[in-house]
């Protein structure tokens, strides 16, 4: 009437992944990323002290 097997399974566990050895050309690029990285999150911070970037469009007069 009662079946042992249920409740959580364990998860199968990842294979691990082999180690590369990096060559110049790709830590040369990997640094590049950083550093592009780094400058757009310095563009971010600094756009957003500013208020909006549009300000134009029709505007409406309180007239009727």
């Amino acid at each position: 009437m009662f079946c042992l097997t249920g409740g959580k399974k364990k998860p199968l566990k990842a294979a691990k992944k082999a180690t590369k050895e990096m060559d110049d050309d790709e830590m040369a690029f990997k640094q590049k990323q950083k550093e592009e990285q780094k400058a757009l999150e310095a563009l971010k911070q600094k756009a957003a002290g500013k208020g909006p970037l549009t300000g134009g469009g029709i505007k409406k007069s309180g007239k009727k």
